[in-house]
């Protein structure tokens, strides 16, 4: 039977802040400003077996929040209260119950769920706590916590896990499930990161607003996914806020909203990058694409709004430059590559969360390209591929000097990772590099893998100075190894 704990109150009580205490990490973001947290953020606490939800605050003003989010918050907590097995009801112990409050209780006493009262903020005296009216609400004794400071946190876990009971024992000779394959989506505001979220889970379960910056917190969703091979995967999705340009951050909201995107991208195993499919390309989407790269993160590019494109195409005027919808395509992927460099052979994907649009291929490419990622390399084949391709398109020369490679084995996965025993590393130009990580790509199937070049520069005692253990004469076949190669590789 699930275990689920959701944290609900009105705004700015402290919900997040006990959220991040109960989790032991900091996950929600937290801030005075009320209506920070809109979707519902969720997370396993081990040590009860159980979920834990964090929600939006309940009754947040108009003015606060435009309206529809406003709305969209409270469907979220509605969801949260349904799904749960236990609610904690958060109040002010400062202030005291307010109208708000008791509207809650209300509908907490509806729902007919087990409830405990959380009095937060009550930090040193519990004299000033204005608790009396609390006993009206039918819901229990309140617990009094700080969730700032960690008082009372040790007997609330106990309530939690006595309200809950004891964790179910798994079955005899149950299998542990496969870890899933955690996805993440990326891409500047409003380019329909949440609907695509909502699309792949079949439910609402993610709050869609043409307000750009509608999510802020990272929200991790798991969920299973049926491939092409009939078999069920098990999928965690983490959907990020829009990640805008360092600089343009107008608030403390926007920078944490930044950071958490961030550290997704890091805990991803494959990122989803979405642009728009009218807007195509900006330097913001250039910006955030340099964060994944960075990371050596796999990438497929998800290009949504692909019905706005179908559209446009079916009226006579159609798009302005463009003779039909296929050529429209084809230019926006080679303008998507010229603009953005990731790793060769990324999947371009395109897209309609609106219509449903080959939202499967999606997740098919990220099997595929997580799949890709647990090859092993044969040392000699890798070494004579890099040796046709040198042959093929020589190094440029730099400095009256060419690049050359003399030894390569592969020392690491997810990203790969290629040792190069080389002359001087600093004569690998970047377009160069590119090149050869290309003809890797295709040689070994690695289409949309990242690839990492570990160089080795040539020291000034030659070589075999370089090269730990010195002790092999042959390669993986067998063959002899030329004097200035015969040594053992460090792959550590």
């Amino acid at each position: 039977m699930s275990r689920i704990v959701a944290i609900v109150g009105r705004p700015n009580v402290g919900k997040s802040r006990l959220f991040n205490r109960l989790a032991r990490k900091r996950i929600s973001i937290v801030h005075d400003q009320p209506g920070v947290t809109r979707d519902v953020i969720s997370t396993e606490v081990k040590e009860g077996g159980y979920t834990l939800l964090d929600t939006g605050g309940l009754g947040l003003k108009g003015g606060e929040t435009p309206r529809q989010l406003v709305a969209a918050s409270e469907q979220q907590v509605a969801f949260a209260i349904e799904a749960a097995t236990l609610v904690l009801f958060v109040i002010d112990g400062r202030e005291g119950v307010t109208n708000l409050d008791e509207t809650i209780a209300a509908s907490l006493r509806r729902a007919n769920k087990k409830v405990i009262v959380v009095a937060n903020k009550v930090d040193f005296d519990e004299g000033k706590a204005e608790l009396a009216p609390v006993y009206r609400f039918g819901l229990g004794e309140p617990m009094m916590v700080s969730a700032e400071h960690g008082r009372g946190e040790d007997y609330l876990r106990e309530a939690i896990l006595a309200a809950l009971g004891p964790v179910p024992a798994e079955e005899e000779g149950a299998r542990a499930p496969d870890a899933p394959l955690c996805v993440c989506f990326i891409g500047r505001p409003n380019v329909g990161k949440s609907s695509l979220g909502n699309r792949l889970l079949e439910s609402d379960r993610l709050i869609v607003s043409p307000i750009p910056g509608t999510t802020r917190d990272a929200v991790e969703i798991d969920f299973h996914f049926k491939g092409r091979d009939g078999k069920m995967y098990p999928f965690s999705l983490i959907d990020t806020a829009g990640i805008k340009a360092a600089t343009k951050l107008a608030s403390p909201i926007e920078y944490f909203s930044r950071l958490r995107s961030l550290d997704a991208i890091q805990r991803a195993d494959v990122i989803f990058m979405v642009v728009d499919a009218i807007d195509g390309i900006t330097h913001q989407d250039k910006a955030i694409a340099g964060e994944a790269t960075k990371e050596r993160k796999p990438i497929v590019v998800v290009v949504n709004k692909w019905d706005l494109v179908h559209k446009a195409f079916k009226d006579p005027a159609g798009i302005q430059g463009y003779d039909n919808e296929r050529e429209y395509r084809e230019k926006y992927e080679k303008a998507l590559f010229e603009r953005l460099f990731f790793t060769p052979g990324s999947p371009v994907i395109f897209v309609s969360a609106m219509s449903g649009y080959e939202i499967d291929r999606m997740l098919n490419a990220a099997v595929k390209l997580h799949r890709s990622l647990d090859k092993k390399l044969p040392t000699a084949r890798l070494n004579e591929t890099l040796g046709e391709l040198a042959e093929r398109v020589p190094p440029p020369s730099i400095a009256n000097k060419r690049f050359r490679v003399y030894y390569a084995v592969q020392t690491g996965n997810r990203p790969y990772r290629i040792r190069i025993f080389c002359n001087r590393e600093e004569q690998l130009s970047e377009s160069y590099r590119r090149y050869l990580e290309s003809g890797l790509v295709k040689e070994f199937d690695l289409e949309g893998c990242p690839i990492y070049f570990d160089l080795v520069g040539k020291p000034k005692g030659g070589l075999r100075a370089s090269i730990h253990g010195a002790n092999r004469d042959h390669d993986e076949s067998g063959r002899p190894l030329p004097k200035w190669k015969q040594a053992e590789i460090d792959e550590d």
